[in-house]
């Protein structure tokens, strides 16, 4: 996907923030690293990713989309179908971050993601798939999983109702 304008946006936005790289990936978990290359046009970035920067820079997850890139507008649609919720209670200190996902039917695209620390995953609703490694798995309700988060990783809905689960990320450099 061409990243160019949602990089560009990112890096506009967290300058009228008066962040730093380093800021804005302590803020989001995701890397230093990462972050650079997205504003540079250099790497795609995923929902979870768009995201938790959206939620950082205080900002709506469409205004890094413009109109008339049909793949954005794909991500865009995507982004709707995927809600999550930070329970942190505002707490940054903290090394973890525990968040509530909603993943709607048929939400089953996007691309396998690593980065530092542990994922736990348990699901409070519907079924979850969750690739780790290559290797996919179905969650059901009530059932968990803890991985390497330096594994690539990602979760998927192939059902037709929505899912919900709580994703604990550590924040382990």
């Amino acid at each position: 996907m061409p990243t160019g304008s949602i990089g560009t946006t990112l890096k506009d936005l967290r300058k009228e923030r008066k962040m730093t790289l380093k800021e804005l990936a302590d803020e989001t978990g995701v890397s230093i690293s990462f972050l650079s290359q997205v504003e540079r046009g250099k790497s795609s970035v995923t929902l979870e990713s768009l995201r938790k920067i959206s939620d950082a820079l205080k900002v709506d997850p469409s205004a890094f989309f413009t109109d008339g890139d049909a793949e954005q507008d794909d991500l865009a649609d995507r982004l709707e179908r995927f809600y999550y919720k930070d329970l942190s209670n505002g707490v940054k200190v903290a090394g973890f971050s525990p968040i509530l996902v909603t993943l709607h039917p048929g939400d089953n695209k996007g691309n396998a993601f690593a980065h530092n620390g542990y994922e736990f995953i348990f699901v409070v609703e519907g079924v979850l798939t969750v690739e780790v490694d290559g290797q996919r798995f179905e969650l059901t309700e009530q059932q968990s999983t803890l991985f390497d988060a330096r594994k690539t990783h990602y979760w998927f809905n192939m059902t037709e109702r929505d899912v919900q689960f709580l994703v604990v990320s550590s924040k382990t450099n």
